[in-house]
């Protein structure tokens, strides 16, 4: 296979790898200076290569778009055997996106705009330079000019392969400039994104706050201790950035528990990590549902467990809006992030919960979504 050969989209840890990166970066390439990369253990989960033959093939593949050049491996480096993290090199992201046909916004193709009968919501590309993948959009001007104003609304994707013969194409040029900005919007082409939906478990106590945990296994975990003693309304699995998304899908969480209750969440201890609730909680307090709290007990029992056991992280670093949702903790996870270490949330594991039998108070929901971390962390019971 040539370096940029096509076949290179049927990996599957790349079509991941590639979806998370286009979603954080699509609209900024060339502008970042650090390399996009992810743990190499989330990844394999988020892209549900679990079982032991895809996580051997996914190894596979993975060193092998490294010896292309379109990744970059870190290894553990206490087990140099065992892969921890894969990063997109900055001068394979133009590649990466070629390879996948994303609209690159720098790279104008298609006819002369100003020589298109544009229908009025596309009217604004007649009019100035777009650098857009104008066969996309021409696609979608024929849609509007035969009668796609009458359609019924269906979710972005089901469009999409409608109008332009790809499920993904749509999602691409949402975060384009003319998507962006506003000047046509999902709405006017009878279309409306569909978050994942949340994988939740009903708590053992009703009146408790509702937590949401990063990652699979330390979900069960979490779903283990409510049951052994009930601290919990719902335990939700936010699946790492999936939860950005879907975070306004806990309407149907709080319609099934007969009400709204604050709203916690505990993650790996990294960059993205933090950045993953803060960003939730933007477009939940938008969306009219409580702001996302950490969990701060669990996060400081991974404080303590973490000496020693930590991970390297030289991703992007650590944006100050998401250190400061923290609150109490920011300086402890400052200095873990200075020294260019991370935590995983699995430290905190069934072992260490097992140890706190006794259930945590329930803490009342925050007054204003400016103040979420405006009490300590609660104390670990005796066990």
């Amino acid at each position: 296979m040539t370096p940029d050969d096509p076949r290179w989209r049927t990996f599957p840890v790349l079509r991941e790898l590639h979806d998370q990166w286009w979603r954080a970066r699509g609209t900024g390439l060339g502008r970042h200076t650090r390399p996009f990369s992810r743990d190499w253990e989330q990844l394999l989960e988020a892209a549900g290569l679990l079982s032991a033959d895809h996580r051997a093939d996914a190894e596979r593949d993975a060193r092998l778009l490294a010896g292309a050049g379109l990744l970059r491996l870190t290894h553990d480096r206490r087990r140099p055997h065992l892969l921890q993290r894969v990063q997109i090199p900055l001068d394979a992201e133009s590649r990466l996106a070629t390879l996948f046909g994303d609209p690159l916004e720098t790279e104008p193709s298609g006819p002369d705009p100003a020589a298109i009968d544009w229908e009025p919501e596309l009217a604004f590309l007649r009019d100035a330079r777009q650098n857009v993948a104008l066969d996309d959009f021409v696609a979608l001007n024929r849609f509007l000019a035969t009668g796609g104003r009458l359609r019924p609304i269906v979710p972005v994707k089901e469009r999409s392969i409608e109008v332009l013969g790809d499920e993904k194409r749509l999602d691409a040029l949402l975060v384009t400039a003319p998507f962006r900005t506003g000047r046509i919007t999902p709405s006017d082409l009878r279309c409306a994104p569909v978050p994942e939906p949340l994988g939740w478990r009903r708590g053992h106590r009703p009146d408790g706050p509702v937590l949401v945990l990063e990652n699979a296994s330390t979900w069960d975990s979490y779903c283990r201790w409510d049951a052994a003693a009930p601290r919990f309304s719902a335990l939700v699995y936010g699946k790492g950035l999936v939860f950005i998304d879907a975070v306004t899908r806990l309407h149907d969480l709080f319609a099934e528990i007969q009400g709204p209750r604050p709203i916690e969440y505990f993650g790996d201890l990294d960059p993205p990590g933090i950045d993953i609730p803060v960003r939730a909680s933007e477009k939940a307090v938008a969306a009219g549902l409580p702001p996302i709290q950490p969990h701060l007990w669990s996060y400081q029992r991974l404080l303590e467990a973490g000496p020693g056991r930590e991970g390297a992280w030289d991703g992007e670093p650590v944006r100050s809006e998401s250190l400061s949702w923290l609150g109490p903790l920011a300086p402890a996870a400052h200095d873990l992030f200075a020294r260019g270490l991370r935590l995983a949330q699995e430290l905190v594991g069934w072992e260490t919960l097992a140890t706190h039998p006794a259930p945590l108070p329930a803490p009342p929901c925050p007054p204003h979504p400016q103040h979420p971390v405006d009490r300590p962390f609660p104390p670990p019971s005796p066990s």
